[in-house]
């Protein structure tokens, strides 16, 4: 076959197939090149999911008609001002945006001016564009796309349900109003509006109203600076976590993209503050980097980006998360709270299904009730019997030891309701496990076992940070990774040098081990170093050595710590109490649970009904 040059047209369908992967992703750019006009509201409209019909407009700086002609050609651009690959500023540089939806779908593109006297408008049907004529249309630009796909039908096949089409569509809105809260952002389809961001100075609000109405009470500041470098943004306390990772935001220069390095600050930012089984964090970061030390032209949906000196981003990122998680102190997720209040629901209310496994089945069979679920006639001795289960009685002596609230002193009466202590003075132990202390405005319910799991764990951690303890190895491992594993953990030699482990090259592709820490002592080395090079390959670091150090740790601290079953007294527990207060972690315990509970008077009074 001889060789010859691929025409216009199909070169533009092949430039869509990468950019212009389904709606979303042509929204994605639509939309990015409003934000590049320097709109402050961004109107989009869609109709079945966006296939049939995608239309955004905005109130930016709009185009001339000369600008149109020149828009809808491949690799034109407005947004790098030279040839620069480095001094890249805008979201949209490539200039093959508008040229691939036109080639694959009906495109029309109405635009005006501040300055100008009319509106002009242009149209791309396939690849073929019409000449620029007169439009009616406000300051701004309005894209129209429709029957994406219809000149590449075969695309149309491996396109969802409208449905999920949709749900793409306000993932991304989502994702792009994070990162531009002074815009004002609305959607809607043929029936309804579907989202709808008014424009807000405070970020927090914005990710409050995206995320979630819960992410604002559950998330502390991150703010960070190192070489040129810049972050800002939000994490989620590491009690305050989702099944997947899809709210983990992270965003450089504006971009949201997901990136391996990142991904591992996150890991390393919330080593030994989450369990095995615990979920993701949700974070919502912002990182600006110096044009010259990050490469964004990696990807053609620049969801990727590559870092000159990725280490310097990874001690920014994890250095500031951390010491943002500190100053939170022993703070907690309040969903904990809410979440034990739902459950606490009282067994005697009338919409309540009963269950044939209670003690009272045979009273629901005996009281005038047509079914289990239906009631005919109040039975009021079975209601009665209810309440009296429910409502205070006389405990025995063992039980009224550990319940009955602790008299005040003195010096606890005279305080004010400033003064009072976080965590509340203790009035008693329950179930010789659970603290039950007290503040001004909050009952808190504390697992003794797994606070002072905490506190211990802290303790042998810093200790160990202090000096690292190595143990020789009577025999040294030899481990064959590979050429280009062996040059990579020799690249960290250092850092695992610091950690307690100690290697050196053997051969071209295998390493020796010789020392290994102290704690490791039973651990299978080779496949400790195995893991250690797979994490370095993904993350950059090596979270495996220090996972394993962390289990160990944890499993030391757990033995080490006060039981659940023994009783404390008072003066024991609000020690615990204060220690807690001043551990940065103590809001959960190893395993990544939560240690104490905390239900506010308001929420307890609405559970008994003395408040709507």
């Amino acid at each position: 076959m001889t060789i010859r040059l691929l025409s216009a047209t199909l070169i533009n369908q092949i430039a869509a197939g990468e950019v212009i992967e389904r709606p979303f992703s042509a929204l994605k750019e639509l939309i990015e090149n409003s934000l590049d006009a320097g709109a402050t509201m961004i109107d989009v409209v869609i109709a079945d999911g966006g296939k049939s019909y995608l239309c955004v407009s905005d109130n930016g700086k709009g185009m001339t008609k000369d600008d149109l002609t020149i828009a809808v050609e491949r690799h034109a651009t407005s947004k790098l001002p030279d040839d620069d690959l480095f001094a890249i500023s805008s979201f949209g540089f490539r200039g093959e945006a508008l040229p691939s939806i036109g080639s694959v779908a009906r495109l029309t593109i109405t635009s005006k001016t501040k300055d100008a006297s009319e509106a002009w408008a242009i149209q791309v049907e396939g690849g073929k564009k019409s000449e620029p004529y007169p439009a009616s249309f406000n300051q701004g630009t309005k894209v129209e796309v429709k029957d994406l796909f219809f000149a590449t039908p075969a695309r149309l096949k491996f396109l969802k349900s409208s449905q999920t089409e949709t749900g793409y569509i306000k993932e991304v809105i989502n994702r792009l109003a994070m990162a531009h809260p002074n815009v004002s952002f609305k959607l809607s389809d043929e029936k309804r509006q579907i989202l709808f961001y008014p424009a807000t100075d405070n970020l927090l609000e914005r990710l409050n109203k995206v995320i979630g109405n819960s992410f604002a009470e559950n998330a502390v500041e991150v703010i960070g600076e190192h070489d040129g470098f810049k972050l800002h943004g939000f994490v989620g306390l590491p009690t305050y976590t989702r099944s997947t990772s899809s709210e983990q935001h992270l965003y450089v220069n504006g971009r949201w993209i997901k990136d391996k390095v990142l991904m591992g600050c996150l890991k390393g930012a919330y080593q030994g503050l989450l369990g095995v089984d615990s979920g993701h964090p949700v974070v919502a970061l912002f990182l600006t980097a110096p044009q010259n030390q990050v490469d964004v032209n990696v990807h053609p949906a620049k969801t990727e980006v590559r870092f000159k000196d990725s280490a310097i981003v990874r001690g920014l990122i994890v250095t500031a998360i951390k010491s943002a998680l500190a100053e939170a102190g022993h703070k907690t997720s309040t969903t904990i709270g809410i979440g034990a209040l739902d459950k606490a629901v009282p067994s005697f209310l009338p919409d309540r299904k009963p269950s044939y496994k209670s003690n009272y089945a045979s009273a629901y069979k005996s009281n005038n009730y047509t079914s289990a679920y239906q009631l005919k006639e109040p039975a009021q001795d079975f209601l009665k019997a209810d309440f009296q289960a429910q409502a205070p009685f006389k405990m025995n002596d063992f039980y009224s030891a550990k319940c009955t609230q602790t008299p005040c002193s003195e010096e606890e009466n005279a305080l004010e309701q400033d003064d009072f202590p976080p965590l509340g003075l203790a009035r008693g132990q329950v179930m010789e496990t659970y603290i039950i202390s007290e503040t001004p405005d909050s009952l808190i319910i504390t697992d003794q076992h797994a606070a002072h799991e905490r506190l211990t764990y802290e303790k042998i951690r810093t200790a160990l940070q202090n000096k690292m303890e190595t143990q020789l190895l009577l025999i040294p491992e030899v481990v064959p990774v590979g050429e280009d594993m062996v040059h990579l953990l020799l690249s960290k030699q250092e850092e695992l040098t610091q950690m307690g482990f100690v290697m050196e090259r053997f051969g071209n592709d295998s390493v020796v081990v010789r020392e290994i820490p102290a704690l490791l002592n039973s651990e299978n080395v080779k496949k400790l170093v195995l893991d250690m090079a797979d994490t370095l390959k993904e993350f950059g670091d090596a979270t495996a050595l220090e996972d394993k150090i962390q289990a160990i740790c944890a499993k030391m601290a757990c033995h080490g710590s006060v039981r659940s079953g023994r009783t404390l007294n008072v003066a024991e527990m609000n020690a615990l109490l204060r220690q807690m207060e001043a551990c940065g972690t103590s809001g959960q315990c190893i395993h990544g649970r939560p240690t104490y509970i905390e239900l506010k008077v308001s929420d307890i009074e609405r559970l008994f009904g003395r408040k709507v």
